[in-house]
């Protein structure tokens, strides 16, 4: 998956905070991988690759697995996680709120890892492929129905995954085009321009008609 989220749909899809995001930027446990901004207001960006880890980590942070044993998972994720396209959904990391282990091919290594003191795990398989249904949940578009002027008009909002907000348009007049960064901001925004357009049909009629006379 090629596509670059924003900060803010970043923090929908993984629970992270925005203070987080910036904190882990800072420590490198977890950087955009696509744009990363310095400074306030800088925009930032992240990839796929980068939402994975960012829900690894909050995970692993709700179990009370410290930043320093986080920082250590994450680097073992990217020195790996390029080869294991295919067995990506077995590999798993086991925590007992205390420690934190990898399972790898050997049974014998993870016995004397784990001493029996495993009481949860997760799957990076699972975690990909929930972050991939949320992606494409976010990126359907929404229809809704808004009355302007005593008219129904049917608007359909595209959310921006790259940029953020939402494109929002009208099926009925396809002149009306606006964006909004919330779902509310952008009906009211494309009301706006529905509005408009109908005053501009008004005028252009007047105007024919003064011609025409």
């Amino acid at each position: 998956m090629n596509a670059t989220f924003s900060r803010k749909l970043v923090m929908a899809l993984t629970g992270v905070t925005r203070s987080q995001l910036e904190h882990w930027d800072a420590l490198g446990i977890v950087r955009p991988a696509i744009r990363g901004g310095r400074g306030k207001g800088s925009r930032k960006e992240y990839s796929f690759r980068d939402i994975v880890q960012l829900r690894i980590a909050k995970q692993l942070r709700d179990e009370g697995i410290s930043l320093q044993k986080i920082r250590k998972a994450l680097a073992y994720l990217r020195k790996h996680f390029s080869t294991l396209e295919a067995p990506l959904a077995e590999l798993k990391f086991l925590t007992d709120g205390v420690s934190l282990f990898v399972l790898t091919d050997d049974p014998q290594v993870i016995l004397n890892a784990l001493e029996g003191q495993v009481v949860s795990s997760f799957a990076l398989g699972k975690v990909i492929e929930d972050l991939r249904r949320d992606v494409q949940q976010l990126a359907q578009p929404i229809e809704e129905q808004v009355t302007v002027e005593g008219q129904v008009f049917t608007v359909v909002l595209t959310p921006d995954l790259e940029e953020g907000g939402y494109t929002v348009t009208c099926k009925e007049i396809p002149a009306a085009i606006s964006q909004g960064e919330t779902e509310q901001e952008a009906l009211d925004n494309i009301i706006d321009a529905i509005t408009l357009c109908l005053e501009a049909e008004r005028d252009l009629a007047t105007q024919q008609k003064v011609h025409g006379q």
